[in-house]
């Protein structure tokens, strides 16, 4: 039998095994490389493709979606077993909508430059792709804490996908990076800046993303046999 001391400690203990299990590498390598949700699930497009004509609106997009996607995650999940199954979907729009009313009216009141140039994607963020994917397959199955994690790496890769077009596309496209001149505005391919140059380089950093994927997967995926043939001879 064991006595109450030992019935008290067990609780902390389960919980610190718990937190122990987290891997936040195993969140930061998806989130920003494996299952980076443009690049690798290549959700939220729309987006994507109309902020990155600049870097300033690329993070602009990618912070105030996290920021959302960060919050609606700990709420769906907090509240995930009282959501029934049947309106669970109308439920994730309404918390997400709320999130995104607070998000606008911050950028309307301290960044109102941002609000303009981003406008009418901002309220869109209610139906982005990856929002209401991470809801559906993570947060409603999974605890708070994890629920967090997601947001924020998975909301990372998406700042850090942002970043990477909005960069190539105004440093190449408009000779500017966040507004600063880098060469002569007459050397600019105006073409990369337009919506046919936005496609095309999404498509190329799709693939570049893709091909890293594949390779951190088949390394990962030997280590794990190598691994469980040491144990095999082991045993």
């Amino acid at each position: 039998m064991k006595t109450e001391t030992e019935r008290k400690v067990k609780i902390p203990m389960n919980k610190a095994n718990e937190i122990n299990k987290i891997n936040i590498l195993q969140f930061l390598k998806e989130g920003i490389l494996t299952n980076n949700p443009i690049l690798i699930q290549v959700l939220g497009t729309c987006p994507t493709l109309a902020t990155t004509t600049t870097v300033t609106n690329g993070i602009g997009m990618g912070l105030s979606a996290s920021a959302v996607l960060i919050f609606s995650n700990l709420l769906i999940s907090l509240l995930r077993k009282l959501i029934p199954k049947q309106i669970r979907i109308v439920s994730y729009i309404v918390v997400i909508s709320g999130f995104v009313t607070m998000v606008e009216m911050i950028l309307k009141a301290y960044f109102p430059a941002l609000d303009k140039s981003l406008g009418l994607f901002i309220p869109l963020i209610v139906v982005n792709c990856i929002i209401l994917a991470r809801a559906e397959a993570y947060a409603s199955k999974n605890g708070p804490v994890r629920s967090v994690l997601d947001g924020i790496f998975m909301g990372l890769g998406f700042t850090v996908a942002l970043f990477i077009l909005g960069s190539i596309r105004e440093i190449f496209g408009a000779g500017t990076f966040m507004g600063n001149q880098v060469f002569p505005p007459e050397y600019a391919a105006k073409m990369i800046v337009s919506p046919p140059g936005a496609f095309i380089f999404l498509g190329i950093l799709i693939a570049v993303f893709k091909a890293i994927a594949l390779g951190i997967n088949k390394i990962s995926d030997k280590k794990e046999k190598a691994k469980a043939k040491k144990e095999g001879v082991g045993e």
